[in-house]
C-alpha cells in the first residue's frame, strides 16, 4: 500500500501444487501458526500484512490482530469442523434417520455461557488499547494538523519548536501522476507520498495532534504509529503517539476529500533530540527573516521573487507551474480575466475563496501580495502592476 512497488513473484511460488512434498507443505503451515499464536505480525513481511509498528499502541493493534484472528480462525473451525462431520457421519445413506430435539437447559446454558466469555476475553484487551488511543494527557509536544484540499498545515503549539508553522504538500512530479512517464513514476520509491515540508518530531517524546480541517472532511493517518484520527470543518479532534525509532513513516489522508484524495500524503520525520533542536533553531532563524514589514512599499522585482515561492508552496499543485490548471477542475490563471483585471475582485477570491478553492486568510498579507503581483505579471500576464501589503491589508476589512 501507499505507492510501494509490486515485488515480483518468488520462483517457488509457481510451482505445481503436486511437485511440493506433503512434509513441506506441512511444515509451512506449522510455521505459519506458530508466527501467528505468538502474535509476531513484524514477522510476516509482506504488502498484505499491517505496517511495521513503531510505538506501543501500534504494537497493541497489532497483538489485537492476529489474536482476534485466531479466534475466529478457532471458531470457524471448530463450528464448520462439526457440523461437516456431522453430516458426514450421520447421512441417511449409513441408516440414520432425522432426530427430534427438544429443549435442553444445559445446552441454552453452555452455548449462551461460552459466546459471553469469548467476546469478554476479546473486549478487555480492545477496551484497554482505546482507551491508551485516546490519553492525549502530558504531552511534550503539541502540534495541530489541518487539513486542506489537497495539503496539511502544521502548527507547533506546545512545546520545543512553539510558533513554527508549516505547509506541507505532494512534490511528485505532475507528469509522473498524468501517466507522461511511466519508467519515472517506477523508479521512484515515494511515488504520491512524498511532500516538501516533512512533519519533524523528537524520538521518544509524546507528541499530541489536535486535528481539524479548513473545508471538507479529512483524516490524519500515520499506521506505523497506530494512528487514524479525522480533521472534521469546526472541529476539534486530538490523538496521539511516541515514536521509539528514528526514521521517516509515511501516511496519507484517509477520507474522501475530493478529486485529489489520493495526492494528500503525510510524511513524518522522527530524529533525535539535538537533531531536533537544531531543526528548530534553523526553523526560528528562517521565520525571522520571513517577518516582513506589510508597511513597507515592494518593487516589482521583489515581489515577484517573494511570490514566485509563495505560489511554489501554495498554488501551483492545483494551478499548475505553467499557471494552465487542470481543465474542468482548477481554471487557468495565464489569460485569466480575474488575475488580469480588478486587483480588489483577485484578493477578494484570494481571501474569501470560492468552490474547491480554499480561504488564504492564513497567508500574511505579504505573501498574498506577492502571490496576486505574481500571477498578474507571469505567462501571458504582462500587467506590470504590483499589489501591495496595504491593498491586502484594505482589502480584509
Amino acid at each position: 500500500m501507499y505507492g510501494q512497488r509490486r515485488e515480483p513473484v518468488l520462483d517457488s511460488m509457481t510451482t505445481r501444487k503436486s511437485e511440493i512434498p506433503m512434509p513441506t507443505i506441512i511444515r509451512s503451515l506449522g510455521a505459519v501458526a506458530a508466527l501467528a499464536a505468538a502474535g509476531a505480525a513484524e514477522a510476516i513481511q509482506s504488502r498484505y500484512n499491517l505496517a511495521p509498528p513503531v510505538t506501543e499502541i501500534a504494537r497493541d493493534i497489532h497483538w489485537l490482530h492476529w489474536f482476534m484472528l485466531i479466534i475466529c480462525i478457532v471458531i470457524f473451525v471448530g463450528v464448520f469442523g462439526v457440523m461437516f462431520y456431522s453430516i458426514y457421519a450421520h447421512r441417511k445413506s449409513r441408516g440414520h434417520v432425522a432426530a427430534t430435539f427438544h429443549e435442553s437447559t444445559k445446552v441454552e446454558i453452555v452455548w449462551t455461557i461460552i459466546p459471553f466469555l469469548i467476546v469478554i476475553a476479546m473486549a478487555l484487551p480492545a477496551t484497554k488499547t482505546v482507551v491508551a488511543m485516546k490519553d492525549t494527557s502530558n504531552a511534550d509536544l503539541t502540534i495541530k494538523a489541518t487539513g486542506y484540499q489537497w495539503k496539511w498545515a502544521y502548527d507547533y503549539l506546545k512545546g520545543e519548536g512553539e510558533g513554527i508553522s508549516l505547509l506541507s504538500a505532494l512534490t511528485t512530479p505532475r507528469d509522473q501522476i498524468d501517466g507522461g512517464n511511466d519508467a519515472a513514476r517506477i523508479a521512484n520509491p515515494h511515488y504520491l507520498i512524498e511532500v516538501d515540508n516533512e512533519l519533524v518530531v523528537p524520538v521518544d517524546r509524546k507528541v499530541r495532534i489536535i486535528t481539524t480541517a479548513n473545508d471538507v472532511i479529512h483524516a490524519w493517518m500515520v499506521p506505523a504509529f497506530g494512528v487514524k484520527q479525522d480533521a472534521i470543518p469546526g472541529f476539534v479532534r486530538d490523538t496521539w503517539f511516541r515514536a521509539e525509532k528514528t526514521g521517516t513513516y509515511r501516511g496519507q489522508c484517509a477520507e474522501l476529500c475530493g478529486a485529489d484524495h489520493a495526492f494528500m500524503p503525510i510524511v513524518v520525520k522522527v530524529v533525535s533530540q539535538d537533531e531536533y533542536g537544531k531543526w528548530v533553531a534553523g526553523k526560528k532563524q528562517d521565520m525571522a527573516k520571513l517577518a516582513d514589514d506589510p508597511n513597507k512599499k515592494w518593487e516589482l522585482a521583489e515581489l515577484m521573487d517573494r511570490g514566485a515561492k509563495v505560489y511554489a508552496a501554495n498554488c501551483q499543485v492545483c494551478h499548475q507551474p505553467n499557471g494552465q490548471g487542470i481543465k474542468g477542475t482548477f481554471p487557468a490563471l495565464d489569460g485569466s480575466p480575474i488575475v488580469k483585471g480588478d486587483k480588489e475582485a483577485q484578493l477578494a477570491l484570494m481571501l474569501n475563496g470560492k468552490n474547491v478553492m480554499p480561504s488564504w486568510k492564513g497567508l500574511s498579507d505579504v505573501e498574498l501580495a506577492a502571490a496576486a503581483t505574481f500571477t498578474r505579471n507571469s505567462w501571458s500576464n504582462k500587467t506590470g502592476e504590483t499589489i501591495q501589503p496595504s491593498d491586502v491589508k484594505a482589502a480584509r476589512k
